[in-house]
């Protein structure tokens, strides 16, 4: 019997007394959260978040959620809590997510949404109002890519040589991280977790969001880790949002080249954790789905690597582990 959801159903019983409900999955999570989504009688619809203690904490959840929503965002309203239970209902924003929808419609209306909501969270930066994303944080992110992904997955232990040439890279990709200007960053902004939803777009799993670099969001938006794009089009949309926050007055480089550097590198970092997330999910929460989406991630990086001479020690190693 799954005692979680009988609790969860009591809980929500009391939050709609004499209204009958149903409940049914809403949507899957790499974390150890669920959602529901609670349809009512009266035809009323609710989000259910499912996030047990002591796994989960839905503090930050409830927080973040109200700076998305004062910053203008369309995130869930916080409608009742029990944070001791790991309890929470929340308004529906849609069954639609962009990424589904980007495979069925013209990308450039919802980009341009995307763009333009992120802009809106990053101009509501206020110092020291989220933890930062400091050098310990990104190493240990860092970290997770020759632990799970290179010596769990692909069962490769690293020589002198190997070891060096990656740490060396590894430096590079967290000095350019923290040389950055710092604005509020969700940490996952990326298609699966925007909903086509009115006004667009609805945003979910911001309980990680932190201060730093200005080009993580927009990088996890293009270069995301269920769909990928042509360069050019990566390009075109990248200086559409540079162009957009200059002329907001967001702290972006004034040269697009320098901007664009720091992007790839940016996204590199982010690339070589989630090679290494998507291992530890298959090996040790036994979620092997998202296995199948690392040769996206493994050519994000190659890619990169190979563009620049000071990451050829990454290109020549990502060479050695996976064969072009």
């Amino acid at each position: 019997m799954d005692f979680r959801l009988v609790e969860l159903e009591h809980w929500l019983g009391a939050q709609f007394p004499q209204i009958a409900f149903t409940l049914a999955p809403a949507s899957a999570d790499a974390s150890f959260r669920r959602y529901f989504r609670a349809r009512l009688a009266d035809g009323r619809s609710f989000i259910v978040m499912d996030a047990p203690p002591p796994q989960e904490d839905c503090a930050p959840f409830v927080r973040v959620a109200g700076l998305l929503r004062a910053a203008g965002l369309n995130a869930p309203e916080v409608l009742a809590q029990e944070l001791a239970r790991g309890f929470l209902l929340l308004t529906d924003l849609g069954a639609t997510s962009y990424l589904q929808a980007l495979r069925e419609r013209e990308p450039a209306p919802l980009f341009r949404d995307a763009t333009d909501a992120l802009l809106r969270w990053q101009l509501a930066t206020r110092p020291g109002v989220l933890p930062p994303y400091d050098e310990a944080l990104l190493r240990r992110e860092l970290d997770l890519f020759p632990e799970w992904y290179l010596g769990r997955h692909r069962g490769v232990s690293l020589n002198g040589k190997q070891r060096s040439g990656l740490e060396r890279v590894c430096r590079l990709l967290l000095d350019s991280a923290l040389a950055q200007p710092r604005v509020y960053v969700h940490r996952d902004y990326m298609p699966r977790n925007l909903m086509v939803a009115e006004p667009n777009p609805g945003v979910l799993d911001f309980q990680d969001a932190v201060e730093g670099p200005i080009s993580y969001d927009i990088v996890c938006l293009m270069r995301d880790a269920f769909i990928s794009w042509e360069e050019e089009q990566v390009l075109d949309w990248t200086v559409r949002y540079w162009e957009k926050a200059r002329k907001a007055g967001l702290p972006v480089d004034a040269d697009f080249g320098d901007f664009w550097r720091a992007f790839e590198w940016m996204g590199l970092q982010r690339h070589l954790k989630v090679l290494g997330i998507f291992a530890r999910l298959n090996y040790r929460d036994g979620k092997p789905a998202y296995l199948a989406d690392t040769p996206r991630f493994i050519g994000y990086a190659r890619t990169v690597a190979r563009r620049y001479n000071a990451l050829a020690a990454l290109a020549r190693l990502l060479d050695e582990v996976e064969p072009p």
